[in-house]
């Protein structure tokens, strides 16, 4: 049952949630009224109406067209289908609504009228509360969270961002309070919108055989309860496998005229690591030119932010293994517990979180366009635990960090709406 303190919480971040989205709206509406576009791309396909052509920039290309004509063209085998597939939900609702649903604006307005529908920002404070157990915490985590470092994805566009990110943290709130089927039903989900959400299913990998191994609770490690952890660790990745196969029962049959080099090259074809490494240059180090300088500079902020919380945390990691493995340090029953540890962002808890956000932080950083990492690390709850942490153990930086997410988003919604870089 919600405390008072709780429930007064929840709804002051609704409220702030409803004001930041209204900002954002409007500031990309009046920038995109007073300055001319780089691209006129937008305004020709959907014949310059507002508000639905500020809506058409990037990748809600690629998500229009794959909602409004299928796969047609191979690098569109880049984007997964579960925001396709609600974008034609939307308009079908909206054609038994009576509204005119012939062209692009009504699929890119439904798409974004569904991520409302998915503010992730009380979900965070939920899961920061059950990891921090301190209201105040929680709650400036969750509010930390509505200065994001692309509120045009999260609050705005027809993107994949909104519902990885709530159904991402719906699923690590599973996780903490030991709901596994539901947990991995919401990992499955978010893993329809990007390719990274497989890497989820770790979570419920950790949750039901690493944590229970570490801490000498062999008798829940059952024959049932592994079975059960391969299953549900399995599902997540079902989306994945399933986008794929599907593309090489499309493409790789035998008797095909032509068959991609892509069906043969590989001991386990992908035509997800093929369109990536052919059409947007993803692999190793690819992205490290001088031309790509500008992206880094974009990313550094948040990328840095999140390798320093990985950073002090794991620097602090002999202080916190007696804690999360307190058979390892001693069979002797007479030792006494371990000191207590000074920092709530030293809970052994977030293990699972950060060696998470670490990875995908290093992937982003090696093997990605860095910029991507703007509307992809807002999934992490990690990224707003170590605002937290920047504005309670070093004011001077929790500042700096504020002021830059201020600044950067309101520029990123003049950039988005003008149709500059960064994507």
């Amino acid at each position: 049952m919600q405390s008072a303190t709780t429930r007064r919480h929840v709804q002051t971040l609704l409220t702030l949630s409803v004001i930041v989205r209204l900002a954002v709206w409007i500031l990309v509406y009046i920038s995109a009224r007073s300055l001319p576009l780089f691209d006129a791309s937008p305004s020709i396909w959907i014949n310059g109406t507002p508000p639905s052509s500020i809506l058409l920039r990037w990748d809600a290309f690629h998500f229009a067209h794959i909602a409004r004509e299928g796969y047609v063209y191979e690098h569109e085998w880049a984007f997964f289908n579960g925001l396709p597939l609600l974008m034609r939900i939307s308009d079908h609702l909206q054609a038994l609504a009576g509204f005119d649903t012939n062209g692009w604006g009504t699929l890119l307005r439904g798409g974004a009228g569904m991520a409302i529908l998915c503010d992730s920002t009380h979900v965070l404070y939920h899961l920061s509360l059950h990891y921090f157990r301190s209201p105040s915490l929680a709650f400036l985590s969750a509010a930390l969270s509505l200065l994001s470092s692309s509120p045009v994805a999260l609050k705005l566009a027809s993107y994949n961002e909104p519902f990885f990110t709530y159904l991402s943290y719906r699923g690590m709130l599973a996780c903490a309070r030991s709901k596994w089927a539901a947990a991995s039903i919401c990992f499955a989900l978010a893993s329809t919108f990007r390719s990274n959400g497989i890497f989820l299913s770790g979570f419920i990998l950790w949750g039901m055989l690493v944590a229970p191994f570490l801490t000498g609770q062999k008798d829940l490690l059952t024959p049932r309860r592994l079975l059960k952890c391969v299953l549900l660790t399995a599902l997540p990745l079902i989306p994945f496998i399933h986008h794929n196969v599907t593309a090489y029962l499309l493409f790789c049959k035998p008797s095909a005229t032509h068959i991609p080099d892509w069906c043969t090259n590989n001991m386990l074809p992908s035509i997800y690591s093929h369109v990536q490494s052919k059409y947007w240059n993803v692999g190793f180090l690819r992205y490290w030119t001088v031309s790509n300088i500008p992206n880094f500079m974009f990313a550094l902020p948040v990328l840095l932010n999140v390798f320093a919380f990985c950073w002090f945390y794991l620097s602090n990691l002999p202080a916190i293994i007696p804690h999360i493995a307190p058979r390892i340090r001693s069979k002797k029953n007479d030792v006494p517990p371990p000191p207590q540890l000074d920092s709530p962002f030293l809970s052994p808890s977030l293990l699972p979180h950060v060696l998470h956000a670490l990875a995908l932080t290093l992937i982003l950083t090696f093997n990605a366009h860095v910029q991507i990492s703007l509307r992809l690390l807002p999934s992490l709850p990690l990224t707003y635990w170590a605002a937290a942490r920047l504005m309670l153990d070093l004011p001077k930086w929790g500042k700096a960090w504020v002021t830059w997410s201020v600044l950067w988003g309101a520029l990123s919604c003049v950039l988005w709406a003008v149709f500059l870089p960064p994507a």
